[in-house]
C-alpha cells in the first residue's frame, strides 16, 4: 500500500523528483571529485625510520597511522604457537615465568629492530602522547614515539634536530606536515611573521639540520606538504612578514608557495651535490585542519559561511583520511622510485615530483621559478641563521 502510494506520488510529482535524484547523484558525484585519488600502494616500511611534523591530529595523524601499519611486524605462526604454548606452560609452573618475561622481552626487541619506526614530533607534547596511544591502538605497531617540536621556535627547531640526530642512526622518510593558519598578524618567538615562519622558515631550517643523517640513509625521502592555495600566493621578498599589508589569506598562500619553491631549490642544491636522495611533493586539502578551514571560511564569507561551515567543509573539503593519500602516496610508493633514472648503484638523479590527488601534477610557472626559488632560499638561510648551506 506504501508502495503505491509513492508510486502515484512520483507520477504526480516527476519534475521534483527527477530534480532530486538529479541533485543527489551530482552531489554525490562532486563529492568523489572532491575526495580525489587513493594510495593503493602495498609497499611494507618494515625497519624504516619515518618523521611527522605536526601528526596529533588531522592529516599527520592519519599519515602516521597508515605508515605505521605499514611497518607492523607480523610474527611467523611458529612464534606465535610457541609464545601461548610458553605462556600456558607458565600457568601451571611458576618457575617458568620468567622464561615467558624473557621471551617477551625479546620479542618486544625484535619488533622495535624490525617493525617501522615512526616519531611524531609535535608542538604540545600532551597532545602528541594521546595521538601516540591511539596510532599504537589502530595500527599494532608498538615502536611509535613523541618528540616535542615547536616550528615556531629556532631554538626548539635545534634542540629537536639535535636530539634526532644523536639518538637516531637513519631516517628514511621526513614528512614535513605541520601547518598553521592565524587570523591577527602574530609572530613567532624570533619576531617572525606566524604563518610563514612556521609554515616555511620552520620546515626549512628543520630538514635542513637534518640533511646529513638522511643523505646516510640514502635512499631516502622528504615529503613537504602544501596546500592549493599556493596558486593564489606571491613572494613579497620587500615585506616578507606583511607588516605593512597584512591578510591571514596573503600570508598562507605565501607560505604555501614558499614550501613549493623551498622543494625545487633543496631538489636542485642535492642534485648538484650528488646526493642519493629523493624528493618528493605533495599539495594538502582537508576539512579536518580545523582551524585552517575555518578561518578561512570566516575570512572569505563572514558569518553565512561560518553558520554553513560544517556542512560546506563535509561537502567540498576533504577528510583528514582522503587528505592524507597523497602524503602516504609519495612516502613510500616505489612507482615514483621507479621514475628517478638511477646512474650507479649508490646515486640515482635526484628529483622534485609535484603531487596532486596522488599524481604527477605540473605547478603553475611561478612554483617552478628557479631564480625565485634560490632567493627565498638565501634569504630564508639568511633569517634562520643556517651556518651550514647546501650548494
Amino acid at each position: 500500500m506504501d508502495f503505491d502510494l509513492f508510486l502515484e506520488y512520483v507520477k504526480k510529482h516527476p519534475v521534483l523528483i527527477s530534480a532530486l535524484v538529479g541533485t543527489g547523484i551530482s552531489l554525490f558525484l562532486f563529492r568523489r571529485w572532491v575526495a580525489g585519488g587513493w594510495c593503493y600502494s602495498k609497499a611494507r616500511l618494515d625497519g624504516k625510520t619515518v618523521l611527522i611534523t605536526g601528526a596529533n591530529t588531522g592529516i599527520g595523524k592519519e599519515t602516521a597511522i597508515d605508515l605505521a601499519k605499514r611497518g607492523e611486524l607480523l610474527r611467523c605462526c611458529l612464534n606465535r604457537g610457541l609464545t601461548d604454548a610458553i605462556s600456558t606452560v607458565a600457568k601451571i609452573s611458576a618457575n617458568l615465568t620468567k622464561i615467558n618475561k624473557a621471551y617477551q622481552c625479546r620479542l618486544q626487541k625484535a619488533d622495535e629492530a624490525y617493525s617501522a619506526k615512526i616519531i611524531i614530533a609535535c608542538r604540545s607534547v600532551q597532545k602528541a602522547e594521546a595521538a601516540q596511544a591511539e596510532i599504537i591502538e589502530v595500527s599494532g605497531n608498538r615502536n611509535v614515539s613523541v618528540m616535542e617540536l615547536d616550528l615556531a621556535s629556532l631554538e626548539s627547531i635545534r634542540q629537536c634536530a639535535e636530539k634526532i640526530n644523536k639518538e637516531l642512526t637513519r631516517l628514511d622518510i621526513l614528512i614535513n606536515n605541520a601547518g598553521r593558519v592565524f587570523i591577527n598578524l602574530m609572530e613567532t618567538k624570533d619576531g617572525f611573521e606566524l604563518q610563514f615562519g612556521t609554515n616555511h622558515l620552520g620546515h626549512f631550517l628543520f630538514t635542513n639540520l637534518l640533511l646529513d643523517l638522511i643523505k646516510k640513509s640514502s635512499p631516502a625521502r622528504i615529503v613537504n606538504l602544501s596546500s592549493l592555495a599556493h596558486e593564489n600566493g606571491d613572494i613579497h621578498f620587500d615585506d616578507l612578514m606583511l607588516e605593512k599589508d597584512y591578510t591571514p589569506i596573503k600570508s598562507y598562500c605565501q607560505s604555501k608557495l614558499a614550501n613549493v619553491l623551498f622543494t625545487k631549490e633543496l631538489a636542485r642544491r642535492l642534485e648538484a651535490g650528488n646526493i642519493g636522495d629523493y624528493l618528493f611533493f605533495a599539495p594538502r586539502w582537508s576539512r579536518y585542519r580545523a582551524a585552517e578551514t575555518r578561518y578561512y571560511h570566516v575570512a572569505l564569507a563572514g558569518y553565512t559561511t561560518a553558520i554553513l561551515g560544517p556542512f560546506l567543509r563535509r561537502l567540498m573539503f576533504k577528510s583528514a583520511v582522503e587528505g592524507a593519500q597523497t602524503t602516504i602516496h609519495c612516502a613510500w610508493t616505489r612507482k615514483l622510485a621507479r621514475r628517478l633514472v638511477c646512474t650507479t648503484e649508490f646515486h640515482c638523479m635526484f628529483s622534485s615530483l609535484f603531487n596532486s590527488d596522488c599524481k604527477v601534477k605540473k605547478p603553475l610557472p611561478k612554483a617552478e621559478d628557479e631564480a625565485i626559488a634560490r632567493k627565498l632560499w638565501e634569504v630564508s638561510a639568511e633569517l634562520v641563521g643556517l651556518e651550514k648551506k647546501v650548494e
